[in-house]
């Protein structure tokens, strides 16, 4: 994700779709232990769900392409239904507050241990290329901790582009070798 500073463009109005946003951290923050904090990040973010907000269960999840001794994450999607006229880059921004809300720091270190990472993954049907905006998020369908949670709540999604459902996309060899432990609820 981008940080906040950045300028996030607002295509693609979208009246009734669903939102996919992906959940992971490692490192405690305001609101507990990773687990509390994904939780109760899935919490806050369900509120602002016109329809009823769905979920995954937690999933343990060993870093990937992360610093050396950086401890395993808990992973977690949801799926909402953004406000009316709400447009991606306006979800963005607020998923990058909530962040900052949870105790995330960024200090320029990729992929470093966090209080809480918010992605969004995917916003209806809508693709996007600008470097502070793409969508559908350009390592969602190669990560194992997005589509493991992503295929327990909507086996059937595609990702703007892919060919594929992300159940399907769970079955690549590539990802069935990453390591992923379903946590439950």
């Amino acid at each position: 994700m981008n940080t906040p500073g950045n300028t996030i463009p607002d295509s693609g109005r979208q009246a009734s779709t669903w939102a996919w946003v992906s959940l992971g951290a490692n490192q405690p923050s305001p609101a507990g232990n990773p687990r509390q904090t994904v939780l109760a990040a899935m919490e806050h973010i369900a509120g602002w769900s016109r329809q009823p907000a769905r979920h995954s269960s937690l999933w343990l999840s060993e870093p990937v392409d992360c610093p050396p001794g950086t401890l395993a994450f808990i992973n977690a999607a949801l799926a909402i239904v953004p406000a009316p006229g709400e447009t991606p880059g306006e979800l963005l921004r607020r998923l990058l507050t909530l962040e900052l809300e949870f105790g995330r720091q960024r200090d320029g270190t990729a992929n470093a241990p966090r209080s809480l990472d918010l992605d969004l993954v995917s916003f209806g049907q809508v693709r996007s290329e600008e470097p502070a905006l793409r969508l559908p998020h350009p390592r969602a369908h190669r990560r194992a901790f997005v589509l493991f949670p992503l295929a327990e709540i909507e086996p059937e999604l595609r990702l703007p582009g892919q060919a594929k459902t992300v159940r399907e996309l769970c079955a690549a060899p590539w990802i069935r070798d990453q390591r992923l432990t379903r946590l439950g609820s």
